[in-house]
């Protein structure tokens, strides 16, 4: 199984992920980008600041998979 890193991009601040989780594809891991931002998103208070945030998804190899802007999963099912 391929492993994603999730890394979260908020300005020219970029909050590395170390570890990465193995999912089955590109797809699983997009399942898992905006599930991970709805949560960030009901437990911050300040949403403001996270709605110009983005999670960068990478390979094992470091290049990007895609990248998943905080304001798009806060507006609504896709």
């Amino acid at each position: 199984m391929p492993r994603y890193f999730f890394h979260t991009r908020i300005g020219a601040d970029t909050l590395l992920d170390e570890e990465g989780i193995d999912l089955h594809d590109a797809d699983h891991a997009w399942r898992v980008a905006r599930a991970t931002i709805e949560e960030s998103l009901s437990e911050e208070p300040d949403t403001a600041r996270l709605m110009r945030a983005s999670l960068v998804v990478t390979d094992a190899e470091g290049e990007t998979v895609f990248e998943f802007p905080f304001a798009e999963a806060a507006s609504g099912p896709i």
